[in-house]
């Protein structure tokens, strides 16, 4: 079947009348395709807001980028009408090819969304012959409909974390759904008000609703958490891997101490051995076991500050509260008469903060969600060679991580 230019882009535009294409031109130099759209005379118009009849005021010549027909660029103009509606005053007739205030049709901001989600802004502003902030505008009004099309839930299992923004201890501090594995919530800083913001969004009927919280044990988190989710105490869970990023700096701690000391005297065998203390036992074949057991009974504090991190980690694997208390106790006695001044604090550190952390075996949440959230933020972040302002970043975060609804209306709607 044979159709023309015209056919053929009224098609790829998705126009319905009375919109028709009224011009197909190939302009060479400087190799671009430009469609003229208009609408026929005598057509009857209505405000785009209340649906009343209301009379021309103007027109306003527009144009927008389009999908590349081949390697050439594609502009749309049509003289868009503005009307005068007796109720609301002077309304731009909306176009059906293109979502207001965009100069992108909504086919174009589509595919632009989806190389975002894989590349930085730079890069697909040089892959779509785009201006870096046009890219940027594609990315903010994505955010923008997303968040407002959704319908905010209150998650049954919520994880709180904070995620690097810049160097020099600046942060962000992100609230994840983690049953869904996405973020409801990001604000700046990690004070006590970035979380005051999440828990006021919710109504008083949304916080009965969430059964557990995972978060580190910083204050700010604890406070705005008590005071506005009710049953708190019962509800936070103290993150089982923040508490293993204590007991592994301890451990450090301890192999830096030892390892000073055995330097004065000669000794280098702890050079270069800082990671292997930290690593998962699973992962170690059998000679790398037998190397590390040997290694444990010639430094022995070092040697001694590790079993007492992973018997810490081991309670995680028990199933009752009451075992995991029995246990935590004979666990706090060796560890404070260990003579290993930094296993000593964090042990009191952990003791202090014990009745939330025994809440897991009743909710058994983590923050590991969260933190494979936070690893695809900062895949995002060294995407874009970092983030200028804390705005950006926050779109960012809600692109990537927000499981929002992106896409243009037009291009949901499959026209």
């Amino acid at each position: 079947m044979t159709i023309d230019s015209r056919t053929l882009y009224a098609t790829l535009l998705g126009l319905k009348a009375p919109w028709e294409i009224t011009d197909v031109e190939l302009q060479q130099p400087p190799g671009e395709v430009h469609i003229r759209v208009a609408l026929p005379a005598g057509t009857l118009w209505v405000c785009p807001q209340c649906g009343s009849a209301a009379p021309i005021h103007d027109h306003q010549e527009r144009r927008w980028r389009h999908l590349d027909t081949c390697q050439f660029p594609t502009i749309v103009h049509a003289r868009v009408p503005r009307l005068k509606c007796e109720a609301h005053g002077i309304k731009q007739l909306a176009v059906p090819w293109a979502e207001a205030g965009s100069r992108f049709t909504a086919l174009f901001e589509m595919f632009a969304i989806e190389w975002i989600r894989h590349a930085s802004l730079k890069a697909v502003a040089k892959q779509l012959r785009i201006s870096w902030a046009e890219a940027d505008g594609i990315m903010k009004r994505a955010v923008a409909r997303g968040l407002e099309r959704r319908q905010l839930e209150a998650p049954r299992h919520a994880g709180v974390d904070e995620t690097s923004f810049q160097k020099r201890h600046e942060y962000v501090t992100v609230v994840s759904d983690l049953e869904r594995s996405v973020v409801v919530h990001v604000a700046d800083d990690r004070g006590r008000a970035a979380l005051d913001g999440f828990w006021t969004s919710l109504t008083p009927e949304q916080r009965e609703q969430v059964e557990a919280v995972s978060m580190d044990m910083w204050e700010p988190y604890i406070q705005s958490t008590r005071e506005h989710l009710p049953g708190a105490d019962e509800k936070i869970v103290f993150d089982k891997f923040h508490i293993a990023q204590h007991l592994g700096n301890a451990v450090d701690q301890v192999r830096r101490q030892e390892h000073r000391a055995r330097m004065a005297a000669g000794d280098p065998i702890l050079k270069g051995t800082r990671y292997r203390w930290l690593e998962n036992p699973s992962e170690r074949n059998w000679t790398a076991v037998r190397a590390f057991k040997l290694l444990c009974e010639i430094v022995t504090r070092v040697g001694r500050a590790w079993a007492i991190r992973e018997a810490a980690m081991a309670l995680w694997d028990l199933r009752y509260p009451g075992v995991a208390d029995r246990n935590f106790a004979a666990w706090y006695r060796w560890a404070r008469r260990s003579q290993l001044e930094p296993m000593r604090k964090v042990a009191a550190m952990i003791k202090r903060h014990w009745a939330n952390i025994r809440t897991y075996f009743t909710h058994r949440i983590t923050n590991a969600g969260a933190e494979s959230i936070n690893a695809k933020i900062q895949a995002a972040k060294r995407r874009a060679c970092g983030f200028r302002n804390r705005e950006r970043f926050r779109t960012a975060i809600y692109f990537h991580c927000g499981g929002l609804d992106l896409y243009p209306a037009f291009a949901c709607s499959g026209a």
